[in-house]
């Protein structure tokens, strides 16, 4: 399992700058979600790389065999 980090940037004027590594496509808005929603008004969202990238999903198929 890749490891999930998240960062915070304080700057000196109040503003919050969070980046987010090891999650890919939509999970990391909602990762962050309820936190955003504590910080206040979310200014700017850049996604990287990352959010581009599609979970993979795993199908299992089990044929059914009559005798």
């Amino acid at each position: 399992m890749p490891q999930l980090t998240l960062r915070f940037r304080i700057r000196q004027d109040g503003l919050v700058e969070e980046s987010v590594e090891g999650v890919s496509g939509q999970t990391c808005n909602e990762l962050t979600k309820t936190l955003e929603d504590a910080l206040g008004v979310v200014q700017q969202k850049q996604p990287t790389a990352e959010a581009f990238v599609q979970p993979k999903t795993q199908t299992l198929s089990n044929p059914a065999e009559i005798h």
